[in-house]
């Protein structure tokens, strides 16, 4: 299979822009508890519909009188919380277009955001994003914390048509929002998606998941709102009445979930490996090590016998299975499931590739995993697994408006309701399109069934000194589900052989050696990680397999090798490692 595609389940000619959506919400069900907000005293208040949609046009008119023109460009940079939700907003409802950036970016990335987007207006969530505004010399800056109540009396004389015809100016093809990526591989680019964009997403989504997108569930954000995926999912939320919680402190997440109970999370795959370690370490404390493991396995036959089921495959039953399963559900998972606050029925994990074995152990402890698949450009989720057809180890299936080819050389194509038309900068453009398709960048194949199986990126793929092309993505996703591994990197272009640079999660480390700190040359250390690369290595090919590795350590605050997404720039790590890499084919 070359090609599928997934039929709109949503019409869209009733919407002028963004902005419909929460006008709709409104006139639906006004005193609807929409978010709940975090109070400083660790508290939690409830906004309805309606006060959020009051807050909303106060602010937007706050911003019309600040000399906001339609089609101007006002920049959000400030963590995760309830305010970003109401200036985004706000943004659109005065016929702006809004720029988000990630609150750890560097100053000098700051600058080249607010300069290439012109933005007018900046929104500060701290002091250091205020510093970052002020020294890209951005015209007008308000405090997220405390000026919305300023901006908002200072709209008073902004009258209501004038409000309307600001909220109107926008259509569909309008832009809405300009992105800029992240850059792993290079160049961060602009990507100016359109409100048709954001409403083909949103409707079409919430259609797809009407088992999950609900009335009487919620939420709790705390992936970067500067993020394309956490926006798409507040938006999609919001319109269909799902309860919104934001938590910007990952410290404060799991207290959070104990407290709101939310029945649907979005995380990034790391986020599912720090609970499985967790719960394993507390196991090993318990000197219930061996139990666990006897668990994990347990979970993970359990769902892979569901997954059969669900594809029309025979499975035979197993009442030995069943009482492992009920055994092991009261000694670890029902307390995994607590954890999460009791309601969890879905996790949706995007951002990077799921390992199939841990979407698996979740869905076998009660937690089933929805994995999906999108970039920027597609406004977030292109593909993704369905309730009732969650296939372990692909990221899904076209979700409806969209298609998805994949190239004569294996490329991903994408084509749909959520594909942007052009980078800001027309230059970017030209090898980002084939035949009316955005070219992802992404390897990946379509099983029988038409679901999207990724294997690794077109820049990734290595090429030895033999003239032997390696796409290392399924070695790297082996190495990577070790706890103690946040990343890897197989290096070997133009080589004799491949290598690897193996970046350790710091956190998990220290926490192995009992809070103490550990040396790279450390040979229990340097043991651990070279069992774990032998196991991967026989997953491969041995043409496939890495022979040497050195260990290195990345500060998830250093932007010039961590994204905000916690995704590893490959090129700038290989260039300081250089004298690194070299050493390993001395």
């Amino acid at each position: 299979m070359r090609e599928v595609s997934t039929p709109a389940l949503a019409d869209l000619s009733g919407y002028r822009n963004v902005t419909d959506l929460l006008l709709r919400r409104l006139a639906h069900a006004p005193e609807h508890i929409a978010f709940d907000v975090a109070n400083a005293d660790k508290t939690w208040r409830q906004v309805s519909t309606r006060q959020f949609a009051d807050e909303v046009r106060a602010v937007a008119k706050g911003m019309i009188a600040r000399g906001l023109l339609p089609g101007d460009a006002v920049a959000i940079m400030a963590p995760t919380r309830y305010e970003w939700a109401v200036a985004d907003l706000a943004v659109w409802f005065a016929g702006g277009v809004v720029v988000p950036v990630y609150d750890s970016s560097a100053p000098s990335q700051v600058a080249a955001i607010v300069h290439d987007a012109h933005v007018r207006i900046g929104f500060a969530g701290d002091e250091r994003s205020r510093a970052a505004l002020e020294h890209a010399q951005t015209p007008t800056i308000i405090d997220l914390r405390n000026g919305l109540g300023v901006l908002s009396a200072e709209g008073m004389g902004i009258s209501d048509t004038e409000l309307e015809r600001a909220r109107q100016h926008a259509g569909p093809t309008s832009p809405a929002t300009i992105v800029y990526t992240s850059g792993t591989s290079g160049t961060p680019k602009g990507v100016v998606l359109s409100h048709e964009n954001f409403l083909g997403q949103v409707l079409n989504i919430a259609a797809a998941y009407s088992d999950i997108v609900r009335a009487d569930g919620s939420t709790i954000i705390f992936l970067p709102l500067a993020h394309v995926l956490a926006r798409g999912l507040q938006l999609i939320c919001l319109a269909n009445g799902m309860r919104i919680a934001h938590v910007a402190e990952p410290s404060a997440v799991v207290a959070s979930l104990a407290v709101l109970r939310p029945t649907f999370l979005v995380v990034v795959p790391r986020i599912l490996e720090k609970i499985a370690a967790a719960a394993g370490a507390k196991a090993a404390d318990k000197r219930l090590g061996p139990v666990w493991d006897a668990a994990m396995r347990t979970a993970i036959e359990v769902a892979t016998r569901a997954e059969r089921l669900d594809d029309g495959q025979e499975a035979a039953s197993s009442r030995t299975l069943s009482l492992r399963q009920r055994l092991f559900d009261a000694l670890f998972y029902r307390r995994i499931r607590a954890l999460m606050g009791g309601r969890i029925g879905y996790v949706l994990s995007g951002g990077a590739t799921l390992p199939a074995r841990l979407s698996l152990l979740f869905r076998g402890m009660g937690i089933p995993v929805i994995e999906g698949y999108g970039l920027t450009e597609t406004t977030a989720p292109l593909t993704g697994n369905l309730p009732g057809g969650i296939r372990s180890g692909t990221v899904g299936v076209p979700l409806p408006g969209s298609t998805v080819r994949i190239s004569d050389e294996g490329e991903v194509l994408a084509k749909g309701v959520g594909v942007f038309s052009g980078y800001r900068n027309e230059g970017d453009d030209a090898d980002a399109f084939f035949d009316g398709f955005f070219r992802t960048g992404d390897l990946g194949r379509l099983d029988g069934r038409g679901r999207l199986i990724l294997q690794g990126r077109v820049k990734d793929v290595v090429t030895t000194s033999g003239g032997k092309t390696v796409a290392p993505a399924r070695w790297e996703a082996a190495i990577e589900e070790h706890p103690l591994i946040s990343s890897a990197v197989t290096v070997g272009e133009g080589r004799p052989y491949l290598t690897a640079l193996i970046v350790l999660d710091q956190e998990a480390v220290i926490a192995s050696r009992g809070g103490h700190g550990v040396a790279l040359d450390d040979p229990s250390l340097r043991a651990t990680v070279q069992r774990a690369i032998d196991d991967a290595n026989t997953l491969v090919a041995r043409s496939e397999q890495v022979r040497r590795f050195a260990l290195v350590f990345a500060d998830a605050e250093d932007r010039e090798i961590v994204t905000p997404t916690l995704k590893i720039r490959r090129r700038e790590l290989l260039n300081r490692e250089s004298s690194t890499i070299d050493a390993l084919y001395l």
